[in-house]
């Protein structure tokens, strides 16, 4: 069976804290449900957008919302095409999960889930590769890396997935299983394309099963996309002969932490000077009033002209939605006459 082989290093152990410290208090802080809707399909959106733009996709955050939204987006059908399956691989998230134990058949649905419609041979959406493959640095077209021999492949997979079916697997910090089932899906490359980004779901995918997850908040695609070049160079780090993922899982463990504490500073800030929310345990906002809260969290106070202008609405509805936080006793009123701000209580 496989098994992975890595080291505990003094990065590796403190990312692993501060991931396990941050998460606590994400998941311990009193979100409104509206908030953790909000949190989930930014995190779902920003991944769709990360992973596909890594292997060359040229939509933009916006036009992945607006695709998301069912709205009509001006670029190439492939392009809308891959990130329309992207989003349908992770809303399938908890499907997945579901499945156990996990099977070749499982992973070529990934994998067909994520290539529909997209590849030039159609014949390749959800099988595994008849021929070698490399992996292409798709910025300078430099080959970076040549996956084991075809013939290799399956034997490969299955070791990976009976590893992961198994229960050293579950012993294993998930967010290190992520890692190196995130790794070990690129490096033995089971596909002719789509290989990044179905091991980029079966990541997610693993720590949603074991937990970490469970409310998918978080966004690890970004921190890969920021930096493409550091990506490729952590997947290179590893020795092909000795197969050691210490660096690289360094590098991944440090890509969690940026993502949990990113979600986190997001969290303290929309909950952090509302006193309501620890004294009634949660409060319904709508969408709209989520964003003037958070505009007050940004920039201290809000006024009733910049309410009207950041939703272009009429001066009787922004003194209704500030009537209505008001009430609910979230914001208070300041000042006299065209002085008037709003504060967060």
């Amino acid at each position: 069976m496989f098994r992975p082989n890595f080291r505990y290093t003094d990065k590796i152990v403190k990312n692993l804290t501060f991931i396990a410290e941050a998460r606590a208090i994400i998941l311990n802080a009193p979100l409104v449900p509206k908030w953790e809707v909000s949190l989930r399909r930014d995190a779902v959106l920003r991944s769709a957008h990360s992973s596909t733009a890594i292997e060359g996709n040229t939509l933009s955050f916006e036009q992945v919302s607006d695709l998301a939204r069912g709205r009509e987006v001006m670029a190439a059908r492939r392009d809308k095409q891959e990130v329309l399956n992207y989003l349908g691989a992770l809303e399938r998230i908890p499907e997945f999960a579901g499945r156990s134990p996990f099977t070749r058949d499982d992973l070529l649905e990934i994998h067909k889930t994520i290539t529909k419609d997209t590849l030039e041979n159609p014949k390749y959406e959800g099988a595994f590769r008849d021929r070698q493959v490399v992996v292409v640095d798709r910025a300078t077209g430099e080959v970076v890396f040549t996956p084991p021999p075809t013939e290799e492949v399956l034997k490969l997979v299955d070791e990976l997935l009976e590893w992961i079916n198994s229960e050293d697997a579950t012993k294993l910090d998930p967010v290190l299983g992520a890692g190196v089932i995130h790794y070990e899906l690129v490096r033995i490359h089971p596909f002719v394309d789509g290989n990044g980004r179905t091991a980029r779901v079966m990541a997610t995918l693993w720590l949603y099963k074991r937990g970490f997850d469970i409310k998918r908040f978080f966004c690890l695609d970004d921190y890969y996309d920021r930096d493409r070049r550091a990506y490729y160079e952590a997947l290179k780090s590893v020795d092909q002969e000795s197969l050691d993922l210490t660096k690289w899982l360094e590098y991944f463990t440090d890509g969690v932490a940026v993502s949990v504490g990113a979600v986190r500073d997001r969290v303290l800030g929309l909950s952090r000077e509302i006193r309501v929310l620890k004294e009634r345990g949660q409060v319904a906002l709508t969408e709209r009033q989520m964003k003037i809260v958070e505009w007050i969290m940004e920039r201290g106070h809000i006024t009733n002209r910049e309410i009207r202008k950041m939703f272009g609405i009429s001066n009787r509805a922004a003194v209704d939605e500030l009537s209505k936080l008001l009430k609910l006793q979230v914001i208070k009123k300041m000042g006299k006459g065209r002085s008037i701000r709003y504060v967060l209580v």
